[in-house]
């Protein structure tokens, strides 16, 4: 929710930033935000500026695994300042997920793995919060991704996912939701030319925007 300072009402900048490539000048816009999410690894960061408040999570599978197992991960610069690890995937969507996927895609087979319970230990033991994306902002998400005819998938990315979850329940009336790094593109089974077109639609009605370079701005 907004922020409110003294009865008034304090709208927020709220910047999310995908793994993909940042222009050159925006660091410093992502840095003075109020909050800021980045993703697994947070590959983002130094281009994309440092301060991480929230970091989103793929929490079942091999990405999972990878994060959780060892100490990289868990003593990043990113991972250390965060107060906050998002578990993006609702363990009750993947568990219904992995006998259907059992059939249609073989090689998935430790896709649906949940490791929510080594991010909440994780969390307890750092003195972070842990949340975990709601099942309905997924379901919601698949539901309104098909009005841009997507190609056979297996399942949104995290980073629409989280998106859509700060425009719906984290985002107050008056916050100023920005994107960086997204470039829509990555792992074949994610629907990636739709959930384009989904950003898209949202930008259009005012909802969200990219973050341009200053030159950019100045030129426009």
């Amino acid at each position: 929710m907004s922020r409110k300072t003294e009865g008034a009402s304090v709208s927020r900048r709220i910047v999310i930033v995908g793994n993909g490539d940042i222009p050159d000048g925006v660091a410093g816009t992502i840095d003075a935000a109020d909050m800021v999410i980045r993703f697994n690894g947070c590959r983002s960061a130094g281009r994309g500026g440092r301060k991480t408040d929230v970091v989103a999570v793929c929490n079942t599978g091999r990405p999972a695994m990878e994060m959780l197992a060892g100490g990289g991960w868990k003593a990043s610069e990113t991972v250390r300042q965060a107060g906050e690890i998002w578990c993006v995937r609702a363990s009750e969507v993947f568990a219904a997920l992995r006998a259907p996927l059992a059939e249609s895609h073989p090689d998935l087979d430790d896709f649906c793995d949940d490791h929510t319970d080594g991010f909440r230990t994780f969390a307890e033991m750092t003195g972070r919060r842990l949340k975990v994306v709601p099942a309905a902002v997924h379901h919601a998400v698949v539901a309104s991704l098909r009005a841009f005819d997507p190609a056979p998938y297996v399942v949104p990315s995290s980073g629409l996912v989280v998106i859509a979850h700060v425009l719906d329940n984290v985002a107050g009336a008056g916050d100023h939701v920005s994107l960086a790094g997204f470039g829509h593109e990555g792992w074949m089974w994610h629907p990636f030319a739709a959930e384009r077109r989904w950003v898209d639609a949202r930008i259009a009605t005012g909802r969200l925007d990219r973050l341009d370079p200053p030159s950019a701005c100045r030129r426009s």
